[in-house]
C-alpha cells in the first residue's frame, strides 16, 4: 500500500457532526494493556486474535504504543506495531493524534471511558474504524451488549464491527 492510499484511508472525510470524547482522561491511569474485544479494523488487523494495544506515557508527553496480535490464527505469527501518540486536546487528554506513518497523525478519540478504567471505546470523526476494548481478554455478554449499542448510537454500522478472537491461557 502506497503512503498516499494510507494518507487516504486514515483521514477520510465524513458528513456527520464531530464525534465527542470524554470529559476527562487521566492519562496515567489509562496506560497499560487493553484488549481489543471488538473493533471495525483496519487492513492491519484483519484477522487478527489475540489483539492487545498497550499505551506507555513518554517523558516529553507522547504515549508510546505497542500493538500486538496473532496473524490468522491463535497460531499465527507474531505482528507488532508501534504507532506514536500524540495528545491533541490537553484540556481533556482524550483527543489523540495516532502516527504509524510520518507524517500523518490520524484522529483517534476516546469516546467512552467507565470510571473504573476497565473499558473504553475509542472512535474517529469519520466513523470508519471503532474500537472497544478492555482490560481483560473477556467481558460480560450485558457489557459487550452496552458497547456495541453505545457504538452504533455513534453512527456506526453495526454490520461492520467483529468481535476479535482472544485465547485464554490454558
Amino acid at each position: 500500500m502506497t503512503a498516499a492510499t494510507l494518507m487516504m484511508v486514515l483521514t477520510a472525510c465524513s458528513s456527520q457532526p464531530p464525534m465527542a470524547t470524554v470529559d476527562e482522561v487521566d492519562l496515567p491511569r489509562f496506560m497499560g494493556d487493553w484488549y481489543v474485544i471488538a473493533n471495525i479494523p483496519t487492513f492491519l488487523e484483519k484477522g487478527a486474535h489475540n489483539p492487545v494495544e498497550s499505551y506507555e506515557l513518554n517523558a516529553d508527553g507522547t504515549i508510546a504504543t505497542t500493538f500486538t496480535f496473532n496473524a490468522g490464527s491463535f497460531e499465527g505469527e507474531e505482528k507488532v506495531y508501534q504507532p506514536k501518540g500524540f495528545i491533541r486536546n490537553a484540556d481533556s487528554n482524550a483527543e489523540w493524534g495516532m502516527q504509524f506513518l510520518w507524517p500523518i497523525k490520524a484522529d483517534y478519540r476516546i469516546v467512552y471511558l467507565d470510571e473504573d478504567y476497565q473499558y473504553t471505546v475509542i472512535g474517529r470523526n469519520s466513523r470508519d474504524y471503532v474500537w472497544i476494548m478492555a482490560r481483560s481478554a473477556q467481558i460480560p455478554d450485558k457489557t459487550y451488549a452496552e458497547l456495541r449499542d453505545f457504538v452504533i448510537d455513534l453512527g456506526y454500522d453495526p454490520k461492520l464491527l467483529q468481535k476479535a478472537p482472544h485465547q485464554l491461557p490454558q
